[in-house]
């Protein structure tokens, strides 16, 4: 705009004469210099550009304009300057006399090259053709007078001849770079185009004898050099405001029907269609891109009209002449016999490309013939009222019809009915797209097969004249395939119940697919029960895997028989699955809940019923949790609220139903909290070791000490962690927690050895921790080593023996740890799971009674007789005995009568810190009774007996049972 309105106002200025006649020749001359220097600049700037192209044109055009600019500085030099006319010739007419050659050259390096001696040569003649035809006609009308030397001098008639020629010269130029310009920049060339034809259009005013002689600077033809000098600065700056749209591709749409299992993908754009036109579009292969521009129609009827246009413009100067009654001048003559003769071998050029390219479209249409009839797939021509026009010889194998048959039938009868709307829509949008912007599309869908089945077909859409080509191939085994891998990522392959991933969607949509007016009730009414079989890993690991595997698809079955059909039934992994029970409308919402508690029951009952599994019967018990949906919970979070009921269930005893509360999900976050805490203090320290002395019932003498570990809080109390412990047994830091303990009692034993208080002390640990990995064997011969324990100085009470643990592994290890001297212990002796097999297996050397039977043995005749028998075992295996929880002086003579040979415990001492400890171990021994006594409590503390050594913490408070549980406050 800005070059439109510059240019128009020094056109509508020269016109209306505005200004002095000192301002017009100098805007006749040096402002044609200042134009024709910009659009020099302009073009050396941009053919200094990066990744510019036809760099050797813009080089050219730039000495083009440098020349323009030099003759018009040289012009106003004389007329401004020096106020004289301008000489004939002179270096003005030098330099402008240069201005066409830079300018025709790049006007060939712009046109589009030719890939074959023939394409040059037809180049050449088309050339010659324009250029001939134009000097016949100028001869004719006004060169043949200049060419008479009636001038001042024979120079001025040659720079007379020279100016029309080169511009002729110039415009056969402009005239072929128009019909075989390059496609690439086509907004720059088409604008340097314009440029150099306007330039050459004033050229040829300023020569003709009608304007020559009464020229003077400052008319309306400068306005014209001066706008074409603009328009050539500007010209190679338009390719970069063009580039985006110049470049753009087409899009495929895709549309899919009827998929199951189908994952819409990436798929490579499909070539454009031949109506498509795009300026970046490739030639087809083994196609000539010179020969076959992809030029619009009326450019290309021009160009084949070229060499009869010139031939034309020959015929009308030599009649000029005729007609005006003048000779005819050998210039025209031998002009028109050249244009002729070009004519004619330009004509037996053509034909014989003709014939070529007659013979490539008959081998070309022969192969693409051979490739459609051999093709695998099925190409059908629709017309555009959807009648098939034409149908490949693949129809038969693909459809099992034969193309004949299928010819003339109507596309929508052979589209399955649910697919022929959306089928219909798409072909609608994608005709009434750009075909540049959508030169194909992709449609699968539903398509009738020879035996009246129906095939999953895929086809690419292309137009062809009004209608459309659908090349269409069979993909019912992908689709087949898909649906499969979809089934399979979805449900477990053992059982064929939903997985997780399928289970938890289906839940989610459970609670966010309902109707809003009925979703509250029935929300509230949705459940999802959690399932773990008890017992199951015993299966795995007594009867094999292959078993365990028969145990879950049975169980699976079970399941899903028992659940509705709406509801879904869903193995989690492992032994662990699911139901989801979709709520309904029911208003009552305690009887939908008993109603499903009760299903659940029904559940557990079921799946616990025996499983034949080769001719075996097997049993596995199941605990259920039940969560029910409330409002704001998530599909995460109420699968978290059922595995919290299902693991209160298995803590409850197993074999149970148990209903979710939020106060298991309190108590889990109150566990997390202490698990914490419990990192915490062991990494501050905060964990001191207590001793309880272990005496000999005859005489009280201390044997041994056990260890203790307890927690102090911040007030300096301690307290016994027996919650901290159960977390820890669960968690990550029992290892940690245990190796403090055990380092710690080598630790102090040692330096008690030192000082001459040489007495064994006991450390409680878990069967399976002697079994992990985080304390291998040669950890503890180091430790006694590092400290110099004497040899029996550790004794280990072995605690929590799970059934789980391998008791081949166990007795290796604790036989190697005998061998370093230290003395094993079976603490929990009568009380727990397994106590003969482990007596029966495992190298003990003391059996320490369980607590619970050294609570009632004066009060029950029962527990009497069994721990008598207990110690009678240890009697006849020669094991040392200890009595665990010995609190009452009646305890400790009944325990004595029957054999006992040592206690532990409230009746002698409680844990001690190590200063009163070493005070004990230093007297000897504690004051044991021999006869009948009273107890005495402290404190209302139930149990704590006051009549032995006392052991007082802080200022004369009793010490607590190791049983007790406070804490210290969060």
């Amino acid at each position: 705009m800005v070059l439109v309105v510059l240019c128009a106002g020094y056109a509508v200025g020269s016109a209306l004469g505005w200004g002095s006649g000192e301002l017009a020749l100098i805007m006749g001359d040096f402002g044609l210099t200042a134009a024709a220097g910009a659009a020099a600049v302009s073009c050396f700037l941009y053919a200094r550009t990066r990744r510019v192209r036809f760099r050797p044109a813009w080089l050219l055009f730039a000495l083009s304009s440098a020349m323009a600019a030099l003759g018009n500085l040289v012009w106003g030099w004389y007329e401004v300057v020096l106020g004289r006319p301008v000489p004939s010739p002179s270096y003005a007419d030098l330099f402008f006399l240069c201005f066409a050659p830079p300018a025709i050259v790049g006007l060939l390096v712009l046109a589009a090259r030719p890939v074959s001696k023939a394409g040059w040569v037809c180049l050449v003649l088309d050339a010659w053709l324009i250029a001939g035809s134009l000097l016949t006609l100028s001869w004719s009308l006004a060169l043949a007078q200049a060419a008479k030397f009636d001038g001042p001098s024979v120079a001025h008639a040659a720079l007379s001849l020279a100016y029309p020629l080169l511009d002729i010269a110039l415009v056969s130029m402009v005239l072929v770079l128009h019909f075989r310009r390059s496609y690439v920049n086509r907004t720059a060339v088409n604008t340097a185009v314009g440029a150099l034809a306007l330039t050459v259009m004033c050229d040829a005013l300023f020569t003709s004898p009608l304007m020559h002689n009464h020229y003077h600077s400052g008319q309306l033809l400068d306005a014209g050099w001066f706008a074409g000098s603009l328009l050539l600065a500007y010209a190679p700056w338009a390719a970069s405001r063009q580039h985006g749209k110049d470049t753009g591709e087409g899009h495929t749409r895709v549309v899919h029907e009827h998929m199951p299992g189908h994952h819409p993908g990436g798929h490579p754009h499909a070539a454009p269609h031949p109506s498509a036109r795009a300026p970046r579009q490739s030639p087809p292969p083994g196609g000539d891109h010179s020969r076959y521009p992809a030029t619009r129609p009326i450019t290309g009827s021009l160009a084949a009209l070229t060499p009869y246009l010139a031939a034309a413009v020959c015929t009308l100067g030599i009649l000029y002449n005729v007609l005006n009654g003048r000779s005819v001048d050998r210039v025209v003559l031998l002009t028109g016999g050249a244009v002729v003769l070009a004519l004619v071998v330009r004509q037996g050029i053509m034909l014989l490309d003709n014939i070529t390219l007659t013979q490539e479209l008959a081998q070309k249409e022969n192969h693409f013939r051979s490739l459609v009839q051999g093709s695998s797939d099925v190409i059908m021509i629709a017309a555009p009222s959807g009648i098939l026009r034409y149908v490949s010889p693949a129809a038969a194998g693909v459809y099992g019809r034969p193309a004949e048959a299928l010819v003339g039938t109507e596309l929508a009868d052979l589209i399955h009915p649910e697919d022929l709307g959306c089928v219909v829509h798409e072909v609608r949008r994608f005709l009434a797209a750009s075909p540049q912007d959508e030169p194909t599309t992709r449609i699968e869908c539903r398509f009738r097969s020879g035996d009246g089945g129906w095939l999953n077909v895929e086809s690419t859409v292309n137009r062809h004249h009004g209608g459309l080509i659908f090349n269409s191939r069979d993909v019912t085994e992908r689709v087949r395939l898909q649906a499969q891998l979809q089934h399979n990522a979805e449900h477990d392959p053992l059982t064929d119940l939903p997985n997780r991933a399928l289970f938890t969607r289906r839940v989610q949509q459970a609670l966010s697919g309902r109707r809003s007016s009925d979703r509250g009730t029935a929300l509230r009414n949705t459940a999802v029960l959690f399932i773990d079989l008890d017992g199951f890993k015993a299966v795995n690991d007594t009867i094999g895997h292959q078993a365990g595997d028969e145990l879950l698809v049975q169980a699976a079955r079970r399941l899903q028989d028992a659940v509705r059909k709406g509801d879904t039934a869903s193995r989690l992994g492992g032994d662990e699955f699911a139901a989801l029970i979709v709520g309904d409308t029911t208003r009552d919402r305690a009887a939908r809940q008993r109603h499903i508690l009760e299903l659940a029951d029904r559940l557990r009952m079921t799946l616990s019923q025996p499983y034949l599994i080769d001719g075996n019967d097997v049993r596995v018990a199941a605990s259920i949790g039940v969560a029910f949906a409330e409002p704001g919970l998530g599909a995460g979070e109420i699968l978290r609220n059922a595995d919290l009921a299902m693991y209160r269930a298995k803590a409850g005893g197993k074999g149970r139903v148990e209903l979710y509360k939020p106060q298991m999900q309190q108590d889990v976050v109150r566990k997390a909290e202490l698990a914490t805490r419990l990192r915490a203090a062991l990494h501050d320290g905060e964990f001191a070791l207590l001793h309880q002395p272990v005496v000999r019932l005859e005489d009280g003498r201390i044997s041994s000490v056990a260890a203790h570990a307890r927690w102090r809080s911040s007030q300096g109390v301690l307290f016994t962690p027996a919650e901290f412990l159960r977390v820890a047994e669960d968690g990550d830091r029992t290892a940690e927690l245990g190796r403090w303990i055990l380092e710690e009692a080598v630790e102090q034993a040692a330096d008690r050895a030192a000082n001459g208080l040489t007495v064994p002390v006991a450390v409680r640990m878990a069967a399976r921790r002697l079994l992990d990995r985080s304390m291998p064997l040669g950890s503890v011969e180091a430790l006694l080593t590092r400290h110099g324990l004497p040899s029996g100085s550790l004794v280990i009470e072995l605690a929590d023996l799970d059934p789980r643990v391998p008791l081949d592994e166990l007795e290796r290890r604790l036989g190697a740890l005998r061998r370093l001297g230290v003395r094993i212990a079976l603490d929990g002796f009568g009380g727990g799971y397994g106590a003969l097999t482990a007596l029966r297996r495992l190298p003990v050397d003391v059996l320490k009674l369980d607590r619970s039977l050294v609570e009632g043995v004066v009060e029950s005749a029962r527990l009497h007789k069994i721990t008598s028998g207990l110690l009678r075992i240890a009697c006849d295996l020669g094991l040392q005995s200890v009595a665990d929880g010995v609190d009452l002086p009646e305890q400790v003579v009944a325990l004595r009568a029957m054999g006992c040979t040592h206690g532990q415990g409230m009746a002698f001492s409680g844990p001690l810190d190590e200063y009163r400890l070493r005070r004990a171990l230093a007297a000897g021994r504690c004051s044991v009774p021999h006869g009948p006594a009273e107890p005495a409590f402290a404190g209302g503390a139930t149990g704590v007996y006051t009549s032995g050594v006392t052991a007082v913490l802080g200022s004369g408070s009793a010490l607590r049972s190791h049983t007790e549980t406070p804490v210290p406050p969060t």
